[in-house]
This record gives C-alpha cells, sequence and structure tokens, in this order.
C-alpha cells in the first residue's frame, strides 16, 4: 500500500474553482464522496482536508495511477470542472513526497497565511471524520499522527507560529490598511465558527464595535460571552440572522466566514447608499454574491485571494524561520518512513528467537566449562532447550503476526523493541497520539 496525496490550494487554483471543489465537514456530500472513494478497489484508506486555502485528498492506494483516475473523475462530475481542467491544476504527491507535503501542511508551511494556527485543527477534525466513519485506518492514522508530531516540533523548535496570525486576522489587517483606525468603528461579523471568533477578537482588540449574526444565535452569544469575559467594557453583542438585510445596509464593515454550501448575501438584499462599504469574504464557498460589486460602486468586496499582499509581507518576516521549519519537516519525513521499516514484525521474532538461543546456548557451555553438565550430552541438551523456548515463544509469535497490523500493534511492536532493547532512538511511541490514536475498540 503506497500513500498518496491530491492537492488544490491557493498556489495552483482561484477562489472559484476552489469554491466548486469544496468538500467541507458541513457538506453531506463530504460522507458519500469518501464513502465511494473507499469502495473503489484501489483505495484502501481516505481523509479529505478541505479550507478556504485549499482541499487535500489523503490516500492510502494499491495503485496511484488507477486511484487518481477514479478520483478525478468522481471530482469532475462532482464539481463540474472539465477533466483536462483538474487535470492541468492538480499537484500530486506519492510515498516520499506525500508525506512531505502532508507534513507541511500540517505545520502551516504550505498555508496561505505562513504559520498561521488553524490548519491543525482543521486537519484533527478531517482526520476523526474519516476515522468515526471508518474511511481512516491504520496506514493513513500512522501518517497523520506523525504530521501532528511534525507540527508540534515546528511550533516548538521555531517562532514561525509566534504573534500567530491566520485569514482572519489579515482580513483586519487590510481593513486597518483601508479605512485606518478602527477605534469606534462598527462592524457586522456573520457566523460564529473559529474564522468569525477570530475577526470578533482582532476587531475588539482595535477598540472596534462588532455585532455578531448567527443562525444559532446561542452559538454567537459564546463568542461574545468569552471576549467579554476578558474585555468587560468590549461593544459586543449577538442578534438574530434573519435581521441580516438590515445590518448590511447599516454598517459599513462586514466580515463573513460561515460554513453555508450558497451565498447568503445577494444582490435583491442591497439598498444603494452614498457613503463606501468594505466587505471581507472569508468563506469557500463564497458567502457574497459575485455580481453585487459590479452592480454598486461603492460597495468593496474582498476575497481570501485578495489578502496576498499582507501575506507576502508576513512570509518575507517568516522566512528565516520557515528554512529551519522544512528542515525539521524534511527530518520528520526521513524518521517516520525509517519508523514503518521497524514495524515490520518478522525481523522482530527472528531478534527474539536469536536472544533465546544465544542465552541457552551460553548457559548450557557455562553449565559444561564449570562441570555441572557432561560434554557428551551437550548435543541432547541444547535440542530440549531449542524445543523448551520455541514452545514459550510460540504463542508469542502467533499473537504478534495477528496482531501486527491493527490498530494497537504499532504499540505491541514498539514495547516489545524497547523490551529486547532494539530501540536506538527516541521511542516514537509516546509521541504517535493523539484523540484518535487507538482502535476505539480499546477504549
Amino acid at each position: 500500500m503506497d500513500y498518496y496525496l491530491l492537492s488544490y490550494s491557493h498556489k495552483n487554483t482561484d477562489i472559484a474553482m476552489r469554491e466548486a471543489l469544496s468538500l467541507d465537514l458541513k457538506n453531506p456530500a463530504t460522507k458519500d464522496f469518501l464513502l465511494d472513494l473507499v469502495s473503489n478497489k484501489f483505495i484502501g484508506e481516505a481523509v479529505i482536508l478541505s479550507t478556504c486555502n485549499r482541499i487535500e485528498f489523503i490516500l492510502n492506494v494499491q495503485n496511484a495511477e488507477k486511484a487518481e483516475e477514479f478520483l478525478l473523475d468522481k471530482l469532475s462530475n462532482y464539481s463540474k470542472i472539465p477533466l483536462e481542467e483538474l487535470q492541468k491544476r492538480a499537484d500530486s504527491y506519492e510515498n516520499l513526497s506525500a508525506i512531505h507535503h502532508l507534513f507541511s501542511v500540517a505545520s502551516s508551511l504550505d498555508s496561505l497565511v505562513v504559520g498561521e494556527t488553524q490548519i491543525s485543527g482543521q486537519l484533527k477534525s478531517a482526520f476523526k471524520y474519516s476515522y468515526e466513519l471508518g474511511c481512516c485506518g491504520l496506514f493513513l492514522s500512522r501518517a497523520i499522527h506523525f504530521a501532528f508530531r511534525c507540527a508540534a516540533s515546528v511550533r516548538n523548535s521555531t517562532s514561525i507560529s509566534q504573534n500567530s496570525v491566520s485569514v482572519a486576522s489579515t482580513a483586519v489587517a487590510k481593513a486597518k490598511e483601508i479605512v485606518g483606525d478602527l477605534k469606534d468603528k462598527f462592524a457586522l461579523v456573520v457566523g460564529a465558527g473559529e474564522m468569525s471568533g477570530i475577526c470578533a477578537k482582532h476587531l475588539i482588540n482595535a477598540n472596534c464595535e462588532v455585532l455578531i449574526l448567527n443562525r444559532e444565535i446561542a452559538n454567537a452569544q459564546k463568542i461574545c460571552d468569552e471576549i467579554l469575559s476578558l474585555h468587560p467594557n468590549a461593544k459586543i453583542r449577538a442578534e438574530s440572522f434573519k435581521d441580516i438585510s438590515t445590518y448590511i445596509n447599516e454598517i459599513p464593515l462586514l466580515f463573513t466566514a460561515t460554513g453555508a454550501p450558497h451565498t447568503i448575501i445577494t444582490q435583491d438584499m442591497v439598498e444603494v447608499k452614498d457613503w463606501n462599504r468594505y466587505w471581507f469574504d472569508l468563506a469557500v464557498p463564497r458567502d457574497i454574491e459575485r455580481e453585487i460589486m459590479e452592480k454598486s460602486e461603492r460597495i468593496h468586496i474582498y476575497a481570501v485571494d485578495d489578502l496576498e499582499d499582507i501575506v507576502r509581507k508576513n512570509l518575507s518576516l517568516r522566512e528565516e524561520q520557515a528554512k529551519i521549519a522544512y528542515g525539521i519537516v524534511g527530518r520528520s519525513t526521513q524518521e517516520f518512513f525509517t519508523w514503518l521499516q521497524t514495524l515490520n514484525v518478522e525481523p522482530l521474532i527472528k531478534t527474539i528467537r536469536t536472544f533465546a538461543k544465544e542465552a541457552a546456548t551460553k548457559e548450557l557451555h557455562k553449565g559444561i566449562a564449570k562441570g555441572y553438565l557432561p560434554q557428551e550430552y551437550e548435543k541432547n541438551i541444547e535440542k530440549t532447550l531449542h524445543n523448551a523456548f520455541n514452545v514459550f515463544l510460540h504463542d508469542l509469535t502467533i499473537n504478534l503476526r495477528a496482531v501486527a497490523n491493527t490498530p494497537k500493534g504499532d504499540s505491541v511492536v514498539e514495547s516489545l523493541r524497547f523490551l529486547f532493547q532494539q530501540e536506538n532512538q527516541d521511542k516514537m511511541l509516546e509521541s504517535y497520539k493523539c484523540e484518535y490514536a487507538e482502535d476505539k475498540t480499546l477504549h
């Protein structure tokens, strides 16, 4: 089985194409897409990571060429994008390069905003979703757990995530660049997810007044309560989404980041005003109908891809740290494949049997040298000892082979390697874990 990854990101696609390809966890189509992938005889496991910046298909495959052919055909049918266009735009990776890319993504080195902190949580959610659906098992679990470990190492060994930034904070920075000081300005935030929460926090830190709208007003109120617990004097409140048509025509600044599968702000909701409005659409698919800006000269709309000037500044500031981080990713990739080789149980079984035979032979020779055992019985005693350790190791050998390719097998093999002093580096066992590191049947 091989590792295979197909990637569409801000580097090779525009936002319109990413909208069409979007398969986030709130989209019912994602479940069907995943189940169809793993039903293909060439695909064993699959995880789909879909964010505003990218969509990654992380697969474990028997035949990369056949798996890619099936995936692209299915993706074309889903997105209505011609197959040739999907083939031309896609970046595909196998084995070593696939793991290197996965680790880079998890460490936020491939993000639009290098060092942003959301991607690790998004990958964890994608992994959890696929795992619980039964589409992700041992092989991808190993790789993704290592990706989390690599990302933690990058965070701990570099300053790339210090003063953490995100697409949301970059949008607020862009707003400051356009309108100047946000103190006493009024901003509307639509949605109550992580992106909206980050927007609200940065706006409050800039002394801006904030109104949050969400279909579930209780979720918007949670963001307000969290911010008010830190900033008791903050001007922030939550109201019902049903009033959105009123507020988009009263408030000059808008930040929207919902998980809606369609636009939520349309041309028919917009009233003509004689003052400028600045709208930041951070959702993919986009929340704001594209035609609005064409028909309303005083409404300026910025999508994710329009933040690149600030992103470039961010990248240059973090360039040195990124070099260090890529070194960590490279070493982690090599370490992962080295570790995979150690999980082969046959060399371990051979080692254990060799240890048993050498110990028995050593004690036999010691007994003969000291006169405890007659020399003429050496062959018979050696045969008896050999039969004894064969009997002793029989069940261990059978059970070890049986457990080898199960989720708990890695821990068993690691433990035995440690017990028989086969570890010549730090044990990976301590690092190979997260919330979904073990088979659920073990809990």
